[in-house]
């Protein structure tokens, strides 16, 4: 998605269709919306539950509405740590778990689901990693003139950096093809 918010692609259009206006103020949800997310989020827990029972895994799970997606996490319980492998290397795991929520979403409510999972905090500590990273492009871009382009990454990792590029009044785009699509920062 460039800065002017078009979207170049159906997975950033996925991930980048947040709870702002054109301006970039938050939009007010109504009543009804908030409780299909909340809905959302606990069709998902119950789903992500079993998963774990039938798994014999340890996990306790989160529900939050975020922007205008619901929001579940799986995180540590009293009884022991989430399992990294449900994040998997590259956090391929998780993309997979959270595909599968989506289904089983879908599958219950007769809507598409855009949740957004995470497991022990992976999403969290990765965007806060996308989140420096993309403050040293920016400044090598504002510094040179020149644009810049990253590793690829999943379209979560595009979406935190499109934003933080937007923040700074830069724009930027994807590129490339999946698994491979990339972002570039470009000069103002």
């Amino acid at each position: 998605m460039d800065a002017g918010g078009s979207v170049d692609d159906a997975d950033d259009a996925d991930d980048d269709a947040e709870g702002t206006d054109a301006a970039g103020a938050p939009r007010r949800r109504p009543a009804a919306k908030v409780a299909d997310l909340e809905r959302e989020g606990e069709v998902a827990a119950d789903f992500l539950e079993t998963l774990l029972d039938i798994a014999d895994l340890d996990g306790d799970i989160d529900v939050d509405v975020d922007g205008d997606r619901a929001a579940v996490s799986i995180v540590d319980s009293d009884e022991g740590r989430v399992p990294r492998r449900l994040v998997g290397q590259d956090g391929k795991v998780l993309e997979a778990l959270q595909e599968l929520t989506r289904l089983a979403v879908q599958s219950a409510t007769g809507e598409r689901s855009r949740l957004m999972l995470d497991v022990a905090g992976h999403r969290a500590e990765r965007r806060s990693t996308l989140v420096e990273v993309a403050h040293l492009v920016i400044e090598q871009v504002k510094a040179t003139g020149e644009k810049a382009a990253l590793d690829p990454m999943t379209a979560f990792e595009r979406k935190v950096v499109h934003d933080e590029v937007l923040a700074a009044g830069l724009s930027s785009e994807s590129d490339g093809v999946e698994p491979k699509r990339f972002v570039v920062v470009l000069p103002a």
